[in-house]
């Protein structure tokens, strides 16, 4: 996976668009919003090429996941899985928002979808067709199979910033990520296990 970082990000360059403005963004809950993170970007260590590669990704990668957990308001039968979704989808969101303002600050360009990309745990466009038309048990079964797979990539991504990044507050989102999105596999496997 580290390897395979390093080529995006110096190929990255090629696969990217124009900057995401954007206002109004929130903050990663206890870390800063996008206007401070503005301020505060000239005080802290300059983000290296991880921490921008691992930002440019995993936007793309958490709107996937927003876009699950949306479906799973009108299609999901279990109310464990209802619960969680809905938290993933407003942790997801507030993150999104927060490395939107980083790239902003940086003077980088995010990333139009996954630009081709093989990121870890990216679901495939015919299984979110797959999800997107299912309903009841079944789009619980394949919801469970996909976020811990998401999940499980998203961890990935966050482990190789942990070691590679440089920014403080990039690696404690990844730090962050590490640990509330483990337990949330933890707790889709359970659910999974009664399916």
């Amino acid at each position: 996976m580290r390897a395979r970082m390093r080529v995006y990000a110096a190929t990255g360059a090629l696969a990217l668009l124009t900057a995401c403005g954007g206002t109004g963004m929130t903050g990663h809950e206890g870390m800063s919003s996008a206007a401070p993170v503005a301020a505060t970007a000239a005080r802290a260590p300059s983000a290296n090429d991880a921490d921008v590669m691992f930002t440019q990704m995993m936007i793309p990668h958490h709107e996937q996941a927003v876009e699950m957990a949306g479906l799973a308001a009108s299609r999901v039968s279990d109310v464990q899985i209802k619960e969680l979704a809905a938290k993933i989808k407003t942790d997801q969101e507030r993150e999104i928002g927060t490395m939107k303002g980083w790239l902003t600050a940086w003077g980088k360009p995010a990333m139009s979808g996954h630009m081709g990309h093989e990121m870890p745990g990216l679901l495939s466009e015919k299984v979110m067709k797959q999800l997107a038309s299912a309903k009841g048990q079944e789009f619980d079964k394949l919801f469970v199979e996909g976020m811990i797979a998401h999940h499980n990539g998203a961890v990935e991504m966050a482990r190789t910033e942990q070691t590679d990044g440089a920014h403080p507050e990039v690696k404690k989102m990844a730090a962050h990520m590490v640990i509330h999105q483990r337990g949330e596999v933890a707790l889709l496997q359970e659910i999974g296990q009664r399916l």
